[in-house]
């Protein structure tokens, strides 16, 4: 199946692959572990939330956040496999950073809106390590940034 049509089924679309912001790639693949850089909550070049969760953000929009960075993950991880759904084992590992204003704590439950997307999509076996910080900025001002290493044939 292709990763595509897994997402349309869900009502979702894949994005373009974000250009770097800076010198580096999408993903690198070592034997059959792909790492995918992270990725901000953006689409077309623009930060779709700029601002910190706790402030400009409830916990809620910081989610919708997150699954913005999960969905331009799956674009670079669906160039890394050739589209090709069959050739991605699981989700071993992803590492979520939130822009946060003081006194926010709930940085683990925004890094969910990720985290529960990919076992949605990949199942239970995607169930990954995962380390969630709040940060004080990301790239663009963005409210989260996530990265993933995946198991791939």
């Amino acid at each position: 199946m292709l990763l595509a049509d897994a997402l349309a089924e869900r009502g979702l679309t894949l994005p373009p692959i974000p250009e770097p912001r800076g010198a580096f790639r999408p993903w690198s693949r070592l034997d059959n572990q792909l790492f995918l850089a992270g990725q901000i909550c953006e689409l077309h070049g623009d930060v779709l939330f700029p601002g910190k969760v706790g402030a400009e953000f409830d916990l809620e929009t910081g989610k919708q956040a997150a699954q913005a960075c999960a969905h331009n993950l799956l674009a670079a991880l669906n160039d890394a496999v050739d589209g090709d759904m069959d050739r991605i084992v699981r989700c071993v590992r992803m590492n979520g950073f939130v822009n946060v204003a003081p006194g926010f704590h709930d940085v683990p439950l925004v890094i969910n809106g990720a985290s529960e997307l990919f076992i949605d999509l990949f199942g239970d076996n995607s169930r990954h390590a995962r380390t969630a910080i709040g940060v004080a900025t990301l790239p663009g001002n963005a409210a989260v940034e996530v990265e993933s290493i995946f198991e791939i044939r």
